[in-house]
């Protein structure tokens, strides 16, 4: 319990707290970002796709098959040279966000072709009858009738993100997970392991009670 009071009085749960959102909030941004172009090119090039392509479909389905179901402690040890090359270094809070935004890409385009195959084809079929060329249906009418369950798919990718930030100490990383296991699991003091998880946990119910509540808004238009 002394530790525990410790680590707070010195700011180290708060600088954690912070370091590990960092990591999240640009894993999901630029992550999020590629991840939604990935999953709606898989979505439109496959057959009977606006865009129907199969060479380009099936090399992006290649790709997040092949990345996706490594282990991201795997992954991090796989991409070090990459990260050397891409931030310059293969250790620390870059060559960290480099592998989690690398990880969340795959993933999340694989949670957004899920979700825009559920948009009603007759939806897209109305528009296509209206005259709209494929760019037009894909922004005014695929992303925006899947935005409801687009939400829900990036706020467990958000989950699954902030679930990967523990394997932050493996490349010289911080946040919550690194602190809880430096300080509580190798010191034998469970008051700061729990102190640790119940932060995550924390920010994971707030993230995932928002996004229902805005996925909620969304399929009820």
């Amino acid at each position: 319990m002394d530790r525990l009071l410790d680590l707070l009085a010195s700011g180290k749960f708060l600088e954690a707290t912070l370091q590990t959102l960092m990591y999240v909030v640009v894993a999901m941004g630029i992550g999020g970002a590629i991840g939604l172009v990935v999953g709606v090119a898989l979505t439109v090039t496959r057959r009977g796709g606006l865009l129907q392509n199969r060479g380009v479909f099936v090399i992006l389905n290649f790709l997040v098959n092949f990345f996706r179901p490594i282990p991201f402690v795997i992954l991090i040890a796989a991409l070090t040279p990459v990260a050397r090359l891409v931030v310059g270094t293969g250790i620390g809070d870059r060559a960290l966000m480099f592998v989690l935004v690398f990880a969340a890409t795959f993933g999340i385009a694989r949670l957004v072709e899920q979700n825009l195959l559920t948009v009603s084809p007759g939806v897209i079929e109305a528009s296509r009858a209206m005259g709209a060329g494929p760019l037009r249906t894909i922004f005014t009418v695929l992303i925006p009738e899947g935005l409801g369950p687009l939400v829900l798919g990036y706020t467990f990718a958000f989950i699954a993100v902030v679930d990967m930030t523990a394997m932050a100490g493996v490349v010289g990383g911080g946040g919550l997970g690194n602190l809880a296991l430096q300080y509580g699991y190798r010191q034998f003091n469970p008051w700061v392991t729990w102190s640790a998880v119940l932060i995550i946990i924390l920010i994971v119910q707030l993230v995932q009670l928002l996004g229902n509540v805005i996925a909620r808004k969304l399929l009820r238009r």
